[in-house]
Protein backbone atom coordinates (compact mmCIF):
# COMPACT_ATOMS: atom_id res chain seq x y z
CA UNK A 1 0.00 0.00 0.00
CA UNK A 2 1.71 3.11 -0.92
CA UNK A 3 0.30 6.86 -0.32
CA UNK A 4 -0.29 9.10 -4.02
CA UNK A 5 2.06 12.34 -4.32
CA UNK A 6 -1.36 14.63 -3.39
CA UNK A 7 -2.45 12.93 -0.23
CA UNK A 8 1.33 13.97 1.72
CA UNK A 9 0.22 17.88 1.64
CA UNK A 10 -3.14 17.24 2.46
CA UNK A 11 -2.25 15.11 5.63
CA UNK A 12 0.72 17.53 5.96
CA UNK A 13 -1.48 20.47 6.10
CA UNK A 14 -4.45 19.00 8.82
CA UNK A 15 -1.61 18.08 10.70
CA UNK A 16 0.28 21.19 11.38
CA UNK A 17 -3.36 23.03 11.79
CA UNK A 18 -3.94 19.69 14.30
CA UNK A 19 -0.57 20.54 16.11
CA UNK A 20 -1.39 24.43 16.37
CA UNK A 21 -4.81 23.94 17.73
CA UNK A 22 -3.25 21.04 20.55
CA UNK A 23 -1.46 24.14 22.38
CA UNK A 24 -4.02 26.31 22.14
CA UNK A 25 -6.76 23.46 22.75
CA UNK A 26 -5.67 19.87 22.94
CA UNK A 27 -9.72 18.80 22.30
CA UNK A 28 -9.42 21.10 19.11
CA UNK A 29 -6.72 18.96 17.75
CA UNK A 30 -9.20 15.78 17.19
CA UNK A 31 -10.85 16.41 14.12
CA UNK A 32 -7.97 17.68 12.36
CA UNK A 33 -6.13 14.83 13.32
CA UNK A 34 -9.28 12.49 12.05
CA UNK A 35 -9.31 14.64 9.03
CA UNK A 36 -5.36 13.87 8.21
CA UNK A 37 -6.25 10.04 8.65
CA UNK A 38 -9.15 10.32 6.17
CA UNK A 39 -6.95 12.16 3.55
CA UNK A 40 -4.07 8.82 3.92
CA UNK A 41 -7.39 6.75 3.65
CA UNK A 42 -8.71 8.65 0.76
CA UNK A 43 -4.80 8.94 -1.44
CA UNK A 44 -4.19 5.57 -0.70
CA UNK A 45 -2.88 3.52 -3.77
CA UNK A 46 -3.18 -0.43 -3.04
CA UNK A 47 -0.91 -2.77 -4.91
CA UNK A 48 -3.17 -4.39 -7.49
CA UNK A 49 -2.62 -7.90 -10.32
CA UNK A 50 -3.12 -6.39 -13.47
CA UNK A 51 -3.57 -9.44 -16.09
CA UNK A 52 -1.62 -10.34 -18.78
CA UNK A 53 -4.17 -11.21 -21.09
CA UNK A 54 -4.05 -9.27 -24.29
CA UNK A 55 -7.51 -9.91 -24.48
CA UNK A 56 -8.60 -8.44 -21.39
CA UNK A 57 -9.99 -5.25 -20.91
CA UNK A 58 -9.97 -3.99 -16.78
CA UNK A 59 -11.73 -1.59 -14.90
CA UNK A 60 -10.16 1.72 -14.99
CA UNK A 61 -11.34 2.54 -11.33
CA UNK A 62 -12.84 1.36 -8.17
CA UNK A 63 -16.49 1.43 -7.44
CA UNK A 64 -19.72 0.53 -8.74
CA UNK A 65 -21.03 -0.16 -11.76
CA UNK A 66 -23.78 2.34 -12.35
CA UNK A 67 -25.06 1.20 -15.79
CA UNK A 68 -23.72 -0.62 -18.69
CA UNK A 69 -25.20 1.00 -22.20
CA UNK A 70 -25.10 0.33 -25.39
CA UNK A 71 -24.36 3.18 -27.85
CA UNK A 72 -24.35 3.64 -31.44
CA UNK A 73 -21.65 4.94 -32.04
CA UNK A 74 -18.65 7.56 -30.14
CA UNK A 75 -16.42 10.35 -31.06
CA UNK A 76 -13.05 8.39 -30.75
CA UNK A 77 -14.44 4.76 -31.30
CA UNK A 78 -16.12 5.26 -34.14
CA UNK A 79 -18.33 2.07 -33.92
CA UNK A 80 -21.02 0.79 -32.48
CA UNK A 81 -19.57 0.30 -28.34
CA UNK A 82 -20.70 -0.23 -24.70
CA UNK A 83 -20.20 2.33 -22.37
CA UNK A 84 -19.32 1.14 -18.57
CA UNK A 85 -20.16 4.06 -15.69
CA UNK A 86 -18.70 3.51 -12.29
CA UNK A 87 -19.78 5.46 -9.51
CA UNK A 88 -16.78 6.09 -6.75
CA UNK A 89 -17.93 6.77 -3.26
CA UNK A 90 -15.84 8.84 -1.14
CA UNK A 91 -14.30 5.61 0.55
CA UNK A 92 -13.22 4.18 -2.60
CA UNK A 93 -9.87 4.29 -3.95
CA UNK A 94 -10.04 7.48 -6.29
CA UNK A 95 -6.56 6.39 -8.48
CA UNK A 96 -7.38 6.06 -12.06
CA UNK A 97 -5.64 3.23 -14.03
CA UNK A 98 -5.30 2.32 -17.96
CA UNK A 99 -7.50 -0.31 -18.96
CA UNK A 100 -5.42 -1.17 -21.61
CA UNK A 101 -1.89 -0.72 -23.00
CA UNK A 102 -1.71 1.66 -25.70
CA UNK A 103 -1.15 5.30 -26.38
CA UNK A 104 -3.28 8.36 -25.59
CA UNK A 105 -4.53 9.55 -29.52
CA UNK A 106 -6.81 12.08 -27.68
CA UNK A 107 -7.31 14.07 -24.59
CA UNK A 108 -10.29 16.65 -24.03
CA UNK A 109 -10.64 18.49 -20.89
CA UNK A 110 -14.04 19.91 -20.26
CA UNK A 111 -15.30 22.32 -18.01
CA UNK A 112 -19.17 21.92 -16.93
CA UNK A 113 -21.31 21.85 -13.50
CA UNK A 114 -20.39 19.70 -10.02
CA UNK A 115 -23.49 17.80 -9.95
CA UNK A 116 -23.72 14.94 -8.03
CA UNK A 117 -21.32 11.81 -9.69
CA UNK A 118 -24.59 9.30 -9.49
CA UNK A 119 -27.17 11.48 -11.45
CA UNK A 120 -27.55 10.29 -15.03
CA UNK A 121 -26.65 13.13 -16.94
CA UNK A 122 -23.20 14.07 -15.16
CA UNK A 123 -21.52 12.50 -18.01
CA UNK A 124 -22.87 15.31 -20.54
CA UNK A 125 -22.85 18.28 -18.05
CA UNK A 126 -20.29 17.93 -15.36
CA UNK A 127 -16.68 18.83 -16.00
CA UNK A 128 -14.59 16.28 -16.29
CA UNK A 129 -11.53 14.71 -18.57
CA UNK A 130 -11.29 12.16 -21.04
CA UNK A 131 -8.25 10.14 -22.72
CA UNK A 132 -8.91 7.67 -25.70
CA UNK A 133 -6.27 5.18 -26.23
CA UNK A 134 -5.42 2.89 -28.89
CA UNK A 135 -3.86 -0.20 -29.29
CA UNK A 136 -3.85 -1.56 -32.67
CA UNK A 137 -7.36 -2.17 -33.81
CA UNK A 138 -8.96 -1.66 -30.32
CA UNK A 139 -10.03 2.24 -29.14
CA UNK A 140 -11.18 2.66 -25.89
CA UNK A 141 -12.18 6.05 -24.08
CA UNK A 142 -12.05 6.89 -20.68
CA UNK A 143 -13.79 9.93 -18.90
CA UNK A 144 -13.14 11.19 -15.51
CA UNK A 145 -16.17 13.27 -13.95
CA UNK A 146 -16.27 15.70 -11.64
CA UNK A 147 -18.70 15.16 -8.68
CA UNK A 148 -20.50 17.65 -6.11
CA UNK A 149 -17.69 16.76 -3.84
CA UNK A 150 -14.70 15.82 -6.52
CA UNK A 151 -13.72 19.78 -7.93
CA UNK A 152 -10.69 18.56 -9.00
CA UNK A 153 -9.54 16.16 -12.00
CA UNK A 154 -5.87 15.54 -12.29
CA UNK A 155 -4.29 13.68 -14.89
CA UNK A 156 -0.53 13.38 -14.87
CA UNK A 157 -0.53 12.26 -18.39
CA UNK A 158 -0.55 14.18 -21.59
CA UNK A 159 -1.45 13.23 -25.64
CA UNK A 160 0.93 10.57 -27.37
CA UNK A 161 2.48 8.88 -23.92
CA UNK A 162 1.94 5.01 -23.84
CA UNK A 163 0.38 3.46 -21.25
CA UNK A 164 0.32 0.15 -19.73
CA UNK A 165 -2.49 -1.42 -18.85
CA UNK A 166 -3.11 -1.03 -15.67
CA UNK A 167 -0.64 2.10 -14.80
CA UNK A 168 -1.70 4.96 -13.22
CA UNK A 169 -2.62 8.15 -14.98
CA UNK A 170 -4.49 10.01 -13.19
CA UNK A 171 -7.11 10.85 -9.68
CA UNK A 172 -10.67 12.30 -9.04
CA UNK A 173 -10.54 14.36 -5.52
CA UNK A 174 -13.24 13.44 -3.43
CA UNK A 175 -16.40 11.10 -5.02
CA UNK A 176 -16.77 10.95 -8.33
CA UNK A 177 -17.84 8.74 -11.64
CA UNK A 178 -15.61 7.04 -14.66
CA UNK A 179 -16.51 6.05 -17.50
CA UNK A 180 -15.03 3.73 -20.02
CA UNK A 181 -16.53 3.25 -23.81
CA UNK A 182 -15.44 -0.30 -25.76
CA UNK A 183 -16.17 -1.20 -28.81
CA UNK A 184 -19.19 -4.05 -29.55
CA UNK A 185 -16.95 -6.72 -29.79
CA UNK A 186 -16.11 -6.89 -26.42
CA UNK A 187 -17.99 -9.21 -24.24
CA UNK A 188 -19.09 -7.10 -20.92
CA UNK A 189 -18.29 -9.09 -17.72
CA UNK A 190 -19.50 -6.88 -15.22
CA UNK A 191 -23.29 -5.58 -14.19
CA UNK A 192 -24.84 -3.22 -12.61
CA UNK A 193 -24.39 -3.29 -9.00
CA UNK A 194 -21.21 -5.33 -9.20
CA UNK A 195 -18.05 -3.70 -7.30
CA UNK A 196 -15.01 -3.18 -8.76
CA UNK A 197 -11.56 -2.57 -9.05
CA UNK A 198 -8.86 -0.60 -10.83
CA UNK A 199 -6.48 -2.11 -12.61
CA UNK A 200 -7.58 -5.86 -11.41
CA UNK A 201 -10.88 -6.70 -12.23
CA UNK A 202 -11.76 -7.74 -15.85
CA UNK A 203 -14.71 -5.37 -16.91
CA UNK A 204 -14.86 -7.01 -20.69
CA UNK A 205 -12.92 -9.82 -22.82
CA UNK A 206 -12.11 -8.95 -26.84
CA UNK A 207 -14.12 -11.26 -28.57
CA UNK A 208 -12.21 -13.70 -30.55
CA UNK A 209 -12.88 -13.66 -34.67
CA UNK A 210 -14.81 -16.71 -35.59
CA UNK A 211 -13.01 -18.66 -38.07
CA UNK A 212 -13.88 -17.29 -41.66
CA UNK A 213 -14.80 -14.10 -40.23
CA UNK A 214 -13.29 -10.73 -42.06
CA UNK A 215 -11.95 -7.32 -40.31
Amino acid sequence: MSIIREGYYFAGVALLIALILYFINPYAAILPCVLAAYCIYFFRNPARKIPVDKSLIVSPADGTVQEVVHLDSDDFVRSPCYKVIIFLSVFDVHVNRAPIAGQIKVQKYVCGRFRPAYKDSVGFENERHLIGIENGNLRVTVTQIAGILARRIVSWVTLDDKLDKGELYGLIRFGSCTEIVVPDNVDILVKKGEKVRGGETVIGRIRRKEEGERD
